[in-house]
Formats: structure tokens, sequence, C-alpha cells
């Protein structure tokens, strides 16, 4: 059995009511049991808990994440007892979401209360799917009287939609969907991304990369949609025809595992398996290292930028250049570089620049 958890997010008035409509009609007729997790502000607020109601709004926070956090137990515990090849599990938002609406302090000291860490509660998703609120650019239709739990002015969705990218990005596999079309199209480009995520009909990658100069960090580590992220690669002995990797990834000694398995099918799309690991098992597959390739060791900084997410590597070797990598749903995909990134040039089909190849000994 294959149990998929993917988050909805987004800010006030985005269309995640229609998209969980939608989600279940497609991915039903995809072969998928699927499984919602609502929304639990909505719940609590309703229910007579809000935060004018308790102590104060990080009160209030702190008992939405305890009560998330057992929800979503109980449906991944379910998914496990289920009949059926496929399971998705959508949640009405993520525990990150919680950060939005928090102090730091007081979000430390919610994860330090539940024994959890920021990675941990951010990667233990599969994917996350941001749509953006109408209040920005779709100001026209923007409202907030289909949630009596819901107030936010236009200026203050705006607002809490920037927060929102802010902290989940990092996140391997975020992507947001804007305001660009209509709104028939933004889900339909919604259920897009899903699909290509979850590899239906197959699991295609399309990514660029491009060589640019070394970044500023100190600019990098300015900005609040940046993360970031310390990553060990490891190769596994293959067939010719494919790639295994391992990778640690994560922050300040907190990590999570993946085995990916990659083959080619054109220049910019590949075929790409992710599996995730327990730390056993990672070590374990630690073992069938390729001895001809070294570790390659790097600090990722996850950008959001125009509502596209870049990754930017930075490698111990290297002090005058860095790759820049994106994730595309579309191969024509036009890409806004952030002024501040200088290009130096395109190395999408260039070999030498893959990390396979800078692996090499």
């Amino acid at each position: 059995m294959e149990v998929t958890k993917i988050v909805i997010t987004g800010g006030p008035c985005a269309g995640k009511s229609t998209g969980f409509s939608r989600i279940q009609e497609e991915f039903t007729t995809m072969g998928y049991r699927v499984l919602f997790v609502s929304e639990t502000a909505t719940e609590l607020i309703t229910g007579g808990i809000a935060p004018w109601t308790c102590k104060n709004s990080d009160e209030f926070q702190k008992y939405l994440m305890k009560l998330q956090l057992e929800k979503e137990k109980v449906f991944c515990d379910a998914a496990l007892s289920m009949s059926g090849d496929k399971v998705l599990i959508v949640c009405d938002r993520g525990m990150l979401d919680n950060k939005s609406y928090m102090t730091n302090s007081c979000f430390q000291s919610a994860l330090s209360e539940l024994k959890l860490n920021e990675t941990e509660l951010r990667d233990n998703y599969d994917a996350v799917f941001h749509l953006v609120t109408a209040a920005n650019g779709a100001e026209e239709f923007y409202t907030t009287t289909n949630n009596t739990a819901r107030t936010e002015t236009p200026e203050e969705a705006r607002l809490i939609d920037e927060k929102l990218i802010s902290a989940w990005t990092g996140h391997p596999h975020l992507r947001v969907i804007d305001n660009s079309t209509s709104f028939d199209d933004k889900i339909k480009r919604l259920i897009k991304e899903i699909a290509s995520f979850l590899g239906e009909p197959e699991p295609l990658e399309i990514e660029r990369k491009y060589l640019i100069e070394y970044p500023d960090i100190s600019w990098i580590n300015s900005l609040e949609n940046c993360q970031r992220i310390e990553i060990i690669q490891t190769y596994l002995k293959s067939n010719c025809d494919e790639e295994v990797r391992v990778r640690q990834r994560g922050i300040d000694g907190n990590f999570i595992y993946f085995k990916t398995i990659k083959r080619k099918v054109t220049d910019l799309k590949r075929v790409e398996i992710e599996k995730r690991l327990s730390k056993d098992e990672y070590l374990t597959l630690l073992l069938e290292a390729d001895t001809e390739k070294r570790q390659i060791r790097k600090t990722r900084y996850c950008l959001m930028y125009e509502n596209q997410y870049f990754e930017i590597d930075v490698y111990p070797f290297w002090n005058d250049k860095a790759i820049l990598e994106i994730e595309l749903s579309d191969e024509n995909a036009e890409i806004s570089f952030p002024s501040e990134i200088k290009v130096i040039k395109e190395v999408t089909d260039d070999e030498s620049y893959k990390n396979a190849s800078l692996a090499k000994i």
C-alpha cells in the first residue's frame, strides 16, 4: 500500500473548498482512496475555542497544534488498516500553518512542549500545495462570507498569505498556485500539480539547472521566504541506466532521510521515484555506497520568488559559483530570476554539473 500525505494551504479565500471537491472527484477516479483531514482552526472556533476566548492567540495556537497532531495520526493509522493499493491523505492546512499566526518564541515553546522540531513537522508531509488568496491578483472575488471563522481584510489576507509561504519554504516539494488564470483554471492547475507529484500517469520531474555566480549569502539569509538546509548525498551502486542515491536532509541536528531513483527520459524530463527512509534504513543503505563516488555535501537555500520555488546549492569546493535549480510543471514555462542572482549559463543538459558527476573521485 502507498500512503501519501499532502497539505493544501493558502491565504483566506483561496479556493481550498472547491479544490477539495475536485481532488475527491479526480483522484478517486484514478484509483485512490482519498481521506480529508479537516481544518482544525475552523473546528475549534465554531466550537467556541477561539483566539479571543482563550488567554491569548498563542495559547489558542498551542491547543490547535495538539489537536491537529492527533487528528493526523489517527488518519495515518486508519489509512494503513484500509483496503486498496493507494491512499491519499489530504490535510486542510498543515502543522506549519500555525507558525504564521504565532510569535517565534511561542512557536518554539510549542515545539518543545510537543517534543517536536520544525524540520520534522515540515517534512512529515510528502508535498505542500499553496493556493494564493484571492486578495492577491483576484481582489474582486475576495470575500469571507462563506466562512464565519474568517474575518481578515484584503490587506491582512495578503500578509497571512506571505507568512504561510515563508513558513513552508524549505519543504522539498512546495508548489504555489497563483491567480494568473481564471478560478477554474487555477483549480485545474492544482489538480495537475498533485497528479504530477503522485506520478500520474508516471512520476516525471521537469527541472532546469543554472550555473550562477556565488550568491550573496547575507542577502539570502535576510529574506523571510528563504530557508537553509544542510544535505549529505550518497550514491549507491546501480545499473547504468539509472541513478540511485540516499540523502540526509535537515538543519541543526534534525534530519530526515530519503532514497531516490532517477531514470532519464529527455534532457529536461526524468522519471523520479522517491521514498522516505527511517534513520536505520538510511544507515543500512550506506553500506551499498558506490566507492567510486564521494559523498556530496552542500548547503541548500530554498527561496520563493514571484511564486517560483528556487533551490540554490552552495558547495564547499567552490567559492566563485553555485548551482540554481527550479522544478517546473511545464517545460516551456518562463522563469523570472531575482535581480540579485547572476546567471552564468544554463547547465540543464550539461553532465559535468550534475551531482553524480561532481561526486566522481
